[in-house]
C-alpha cells in the first residue's frame, strides 16, 4: 500500500463510527478463555522478544483473507459496525472502554490484541458477533482465527467518542479537548523521501493493559515488525484537555537502514494563507497543520510555516538534544476556513519532548506535492546522526502531547501568528523586476508592551538573491507587530531560505522564522 492509500483510508475511517470490537464480557468470559490461554507478560518480556525476532528473517504479516473481505467496496467495509455493548472493559469500573476494527479491503494484516490482568496476558478471540454487518456484498463464513486491524480507546467522560485509534502499518492518532481528530504519529519511519522507497513498518500486536480502578491512565504495549528492524513500545496515556502519551521505544535493527525517523508526526497542507499553489477551492485554506515548531538544543525557538511544494522538498534542522519540536495548527479561526464539515480549525497540535540524551541529529520536514486534502503529504521526525546499528539495542523515550496549544511555548518570545505572501513591489509604481513580498506578523512575549516609536529591527537574511523595503511596524489589530520585505531572486529556480527575527537594540523580541521560498519559472515572472 503507498502513503496516499494508507493515510487516505486511515483518515477516513478514524472519523466514523465503525469497525471497532471489544472483547470478554463477564458473559463471554469462560468462552474465550477455552480460546487462548493466559501467559506472563512485562515490558521486559515485550523487548526481549522484540530481540529475538530481530535475529530471524522477517516474514510479512499480511494474512490470507477470504476474497469476501478482500474484494469489499469502501461502502461495504465502512457497514461493518462494532456493536457497543461488546466493548472491552464495558461493564467494570475502570474509565476506559476500548474498540477494535475489522480486518478487509486494504487492511489485510492481521494484528493480534491481547488484554493484560495482574501480569497476564490473555489474546482476545475474534468473535464475528461483536459486528452487525448492513452491506450488499456476503461476508460468507469467516475463519475463527481472524484477528483484527485495530483499535480505539474511549473514555469515560465521552464513550460515544473515541481519543484515540490506532490503525494501519504503525500510524496512531488522538485527539484534545476540541475532540477533532487531524495529524497522525507513526511508531517509526524508515527511509521517508528516499529514491530506495519508503518502508512502512507495522504494530503486528498489541498488549491492552487493564486499568486499575480510580486510575486515568492507559498502558498499551506493541510490537513493531518490518524488513529492517524489530521494536517494542510503551505508550502510557492520559486523557484531559490534551491526550498526553508517554512512549517508550526499544529499537533492535535488522539492518542498515540509511535514514530513520524518531517520533515521526505526519500532517496535510494544502493551502493556506502563506501558500496558495492548489487555492483552488473555494474554502480559504485547508490543512491540518500550519507549521513545524522546533525548540532546539540551544534555546532557540524556531517556527517553519509550512507549504505545498511543486516538487519534494526536504529540509534538515541539525541540532544536539533537542528540547522538543511539533507540528501545530496555530491559526484556530474558523473564518479562515469556513469549512462546518471537517473543521480544521479544530485540528490538534502535536509536540513531541524527548526524555533524556537524544545525542547528535537533526529535525527533518518532508513536504510532498499534493492536490488532495485526504493525503498526507507533510512529514516531520528526528534523524539520529549515528546509524541504528543492526544487533544492538536503542532506546528513546519522549512524551507526545496532542491538543490546541502545545504544552512548551516560547512565552517570553512574540510568536509568528501569520505568514503571507504575493507580488512585491511598491503599490502605483510601475514594477520593472520581478520581487516577492513578506509580511509576517508577531504578537506575544514582550510586543505589547513595546512603545508605538520604539526603534524595532527587522533583522532578516536571504541565502541568495536581494532583499529589500523592509519595515516592521506596530499592528494593532493583534497587539503585536507586522515585518515586511520583498525578495528579487536570482536566475536560478534552486530555493531560497529567508530568516527572521524582530530585535530591539541587542534584545530578540520574537521566534525566529524561518521560510524556505522557491522562485517561479522565468515565464511566471512578468
Amino acid at each position: 500500500m503507498d502513503r496516499r492509500q494508507l493515510i487516505k483510508t486511515f483518515i477516513a475511517l478514524a472519523g466514523i463510527q465503525a469497525l471497532p470490537l471489544s472483547a470478554l464480557m463477564a458473559s463471554r468470559q469462560a468462552q474465550a478463555e477455552t480460546l487462548s490461554e493466559a501467559r506472563s507478560f512485562s515490558y521486559a518480556w515485550l523487548k526481549g522478544h522484540a530481540r529475538s525476532l530481530a535475529e530471524e528473517p522477517w516474514q510479512s504479516g499480511e494474512g490470507t483473507l477470504p476474497d469476501s473481505l478482500k474484494n469489499l467496496s469502501w461502502d461495504d467495509y465502512q457497514a461493518i459496525r462494532f456493536r457497543p455493548e461488546e466493548a472491552l472493559w464495558r461493564d467494570t469500573d475502570t474509565a476506559f472502554q476500548v474498540q477494535l476494527f475489522h480486518l478487509g479491503l486494504y487492511f489485510q494484516s492481521p494484528v493480534r490484541i491481547h488484554e493484560v490482568v495482574d501480569g497476564q496476558a490473555r489474546e482476545v478471540a475474534y468473535q464475528p458477533d461483536y459486528f452487525r454487518y448492513e452491506g450488499e456484498e456476503s461476508l460468507g463464513e469467516l475463519p475463527e482465527d481472524l484477528g483484527y486491524a485495530g483499535f480505539r480507546v474511549h473514555f469515560h467522560t465521552d464513550y460515544e467518542r473515541d481519543l484515540a485509534a490506532f490503525l494501519g502499518a504503525s500510524y496512531f492518532r488522538a485527539v484534545g479537548s476540541d475532540m477533532q481528530y487531524g495529524l497522525s504519529a507513526r511508531g517509526l519511519a524508515i527511509d521517508t523521501a528516499l529514491n530506495s522507497g519508503e518502508e512502512f513498518p507495522e504494530f503486528t500486536a498489541f498488549w491492552l493493559e487493564k486499568p486499575i480502578p480510580g486510575s486515568h491512565q492507559l498502558v498499551v504495549y506493541a510490537l513493531l515488525d518490518s524488513p529492517s528492524t524489530t521494536g517494542a513500545y510503551a505508550f502510557t496515556m492520559t486523557p484531559g484537555p490534551d491526550m498526553v502519551m508517554k512512549v517508550d521505544v526499544a529499537l533492535y535493527p535488522r539492518k542498515f537502514m540509511e535514514r530513520v525517523g524518531i517520533a515521526p508526526l505526519t500532517s496535510m497542507y494544502q493551502a493556506g494563507e502563506n501558500h496558495r499553489r492548489m487555492a483552488n477551492d473555494w474554502r480559504p485554506e485547508i490543512h491540518d497543520s500550519d507549521g513545524l515548531s522546533v525548540h532546539n538544543g540551544q534555546g532557540e525557538w524556531l517556527w517553519r510555516p509550512l507549504v505545498n511544494p511543486r516538487s519534494l522538498r526536504v529540509n534538515s534542522f541539525v541540532d544536539k538534544n533537542p528540547r522538543g519540536f511539533g507540528l501545530l495548527q496555530r491559526d484556530r479561526d474558523f473564518s479562515n476556513y469556513q469549512d462546518d464539515g471537517v473543521f480544521y480549525d479544530k485540528r490538534p497540535s502535536a509536540w513531541v519532548e524527548p526524555q533524556g540524551d537524544w545525542g547528535s541529529g537533526s529535525v527533518m520536514l518532508v513536504e510532498i506535492p499534493t492536490q488532495d486534502e485526504t493525503f498526507d503529504n507533510i512529514v516531520a521526525f528526528w534523524n539520529p546522526e549515528q546509524p541504528l546499528e543492526p544487533g544492538n539495542e536503542h532506546l528513546f523515550a519522549y512524551t507526545l502531547t496532542w491538543g490546541a496549544e502545545p504544552p512548551r511555548r516560547p512565552d517570553a518570545l512574540g510568536t509568528v501568528q501569520a505568514t503571507r505572501t504575493g507580488i512585491g513591489g511598491v503599490i502605483g509604481q510601475e514594477r520593472t523586476y520581478f520581487s516577492w513580498r513578506f509580511a509576517v506578523d508577531f504578537a506575544g512575549g514582550p510586543l505589547p508592551m513595546l512603545a508605538d516609536d520604539a526603534d524595532i529591527e527587522p533583522v532578516i537574511s536571504a541565502s541568495r538573491g536581494r532583499v529589500e523595503i523592509t519595515s516592521a511596524r506596530p499592528l494593532a489589530s493583534i497587539n503585536g507587530y507586522r515585518a515586511m520585505f520583498d525578495v528579487v531572486p536570482d536566475d536560478s529556480l534552486e530555493p531560497i531560505d529567508l530568516r527572521l527575527q524582530l530585535r530591539l537594540g541587542g534584545q530578540i523580541l520574537t521566534e525566529t522564522w524561518l521560510y524556505q521560498y522557491t522562485p517561479p519559472p522565468q515565464q511566471e515572472r512578468a
